[in-house]
């Protein structure tokens, strides 16, 4: 996703009766939408909200249509990381999120050939132009969204760039809407959970990407948990822009410090193939043995000499996944980045890299906070669909407002690269109920949440409602996840089956 300036432009809350009724700033007191559409008509709605769309862009991969004539150096991918510097005024808000599609008779993952009827089906409907590859269709955009697909089937929405919490709402909103329609009328229904909490990799549908396979035979190699990751998790996160270099290295900081408070406010995945399974967070536990090469926390973010060139350096040495030549996935695994700028890929002998490469490569970075040319906040476990408003609101309201964001630096500056890591290591297994200095890390998210509800009212677009549904995990300090596993051991009498039930989009 490009971040881009556009034109200020209405909220829109687009509803269906049978599936949204909450009201538009996020609270759950009136039932009220600002914009309701009934099923009859919503192709002008459709049209009135396409009318706002942005020019339609290429999902990564991308191939340039014309090869440098001067070599890249170094130099080029800071600068090109330097380009995502904007003024305030053009700060956008990206959220990205994904589900597990299942059948309803069954409760089983999704086939492909499901999820290719589905996404022919949503194209059709409601205008989406296909992403093919080969005669697979593998994707859909339509403006500046995306739907693609993970390795297992998980169905993501990458949003386009938003101004507002409201637009975010609302365009997840019109998202589901839309999946719903087509998928119900299949027997699909989407799961809003961190982990898929009933069936193991042997079940899971593999899709035909082509840097699927290179993943799947690689990950193996690197760590235990790297195809779990793959295939059987969903995370929602939001991307944030930046001023300046400056202002990239402050949310950074800000953004790492606090990551495994927002593991904990949003973890979401106890169960593993029926049973729960020790965490309240199974997808972050598994990122901490996926791949240390290119996950975890990056404390040399907060060296003194840390900016864009630093992050370019570590990208360089991140081990490669692959290079995308004549609409193919070319193999590198276990080469570098640096090796490709100086011509030596023994899988692409004596080629140069364009800058389109540099940016599929730094896709397959994956630590808690990742930089483009904006900042991608990762921590958090899918969830429902009030959760994936609160997610961005959180980080919104911390990273958006000056005086949230110094009060953040100003709290976290003597934490220790150990207790950030402890932090990382711990929440996963004990939440908000982590010991930190003298009380428990629910304490310290009580400050933050006050930060991120204070930096919002700043903002001034009546956005504080969307982080109700966090200010109940922090008040309680019980952890999604908590309360998934007291129905389990209670009133579902220990079968996950409901699950597909009580976190139904």
């Amino acid at each position: 996703m490009v971040f881009v300036s556009r034109a200020a432009t209405p909220s829109y809350c687009i509803r269906h009766d049978t599936i949204f009724r909450h009201s538009f700033d996020g609270s759950n007191v009136r039932r009220r939408p600002c914009f309701a559409v009934s099923p009859s008509s919503w192709d002008s709605a459709k049209k009135a909200w396409r009318g706002r769309s942005m020019i339609v862009a290429a999902s990564p991969p991308t191939e340039d249509a014309v090869v440098a004539a001067e070599p890249l150096t170094k130099k080029d991918l800071v600068d090109y990381l330097a380009s995502g510097c904007k003024t305030k005024d053009k700060w956008r808000i990206g959220t990205e999120h994904e589900k597990f599609g299942f059948e309803f008779g069954n409760l089983r993952p999704m086939k492909y050939e499901q999820i290719a009827e589905l996404l022919n089906g949503i194209a059709e409907r409601f205008e989406w132009d296909k992403i093919m590859e080969g005669d697979k269709i593998i994707g859909l955009k339509q403006g500046k969204q995306s739907i693609s697909l993970e390795p297992g089937g998980q169905f993501e929405l990458s949003g386009a760039p938003l101004e507002t919490l409201h637009q975010t709402c609302a365009e997840v909103n019109s998202h589901l809407y839309q999946v719903k329609a087509v998928a119900e009328e299949m027997g699909i229904g989407f799961l809003g959970i961190g982990f898929q909490p009933k069936w193991g990799i042997k079940d899971i549908p593999i899709m035909p990407k082509g840097r699927y396979d290179i993943m799947r035979n690689y990950m193996p190699k690197v760590g235990s948990l790297g195809l779990d990751m793959m295939f059987r998790t969903c995370t929602v996160q939001v991307n944030l822009d930046f001023s300046s270099e400056a202002d990239m290295i402050r949310k950074f900081r800000a953004g790492l410090a606090l990551q495994p408070i927002a593991t904990a406010l949003f973890a979401n995945s106890p169960f593993t193939e029926g049973k729960p399974n020790g965490f309240v967070s199974m997808r972050s536990q598994i990122w901490t043995d996926t791949d240390k090469d290119r996950t975890g926390m990056l404390p040399f973010v907060f060296d003194d000499s840390f900016g864009f060139e630093q992050y370019v350096d570590y990208a360089l040495d991140v081990p490669m996944y692959f290079v995308y030549r004549k609409k193919k996935y070319v193999d590198c695994t276990g080469m570098t980045f640096r090796d490709f700028l100086a011509g030596k890929l023994p899988c692409l002998p004596g080629e140069l890299p364009t800058l389109n490469d540099w940016e599929n490569h730094l896709t397959t970075i994956f630590p808690e906070v990742r930089l483009k040319r904006y900042l991608e906040m990762r921590g958090a476990d899918g969830g429902p669909w009030r959760r994936l408003c609160a997610l961005p609101a959180l980080w919104v309201g911390l990273l958006y407002d000056e005086v949230s964001l110094q009060n953040i630096l100003d709290m976290t500056a003597d934490w220790t690269p150990e207790e950030r890591q402890m932090l990382r290591n711990k929440v996963p297994i004990t939440g908000l109920k982590t010991p930190f200095r003298d009380g428990l890390l629910k304490h310290v998210a009580e400050e933050v949440l006050q930060l991120a509800r204070d930096g919002l009212e700043r903002r001034g677009f009546k956005e504080t409602g969307f982080l109700n549904e966090v200010a109940e995990v922090v008040r309680t300090g019980i952890t999604p996840a908590e309360k998934l596993l007291e129905l389990y051991h209670g009133k579902w009498g220990q079968s996950v089956d409901h699950v597909f039930e009580e976190l139904l989009y």
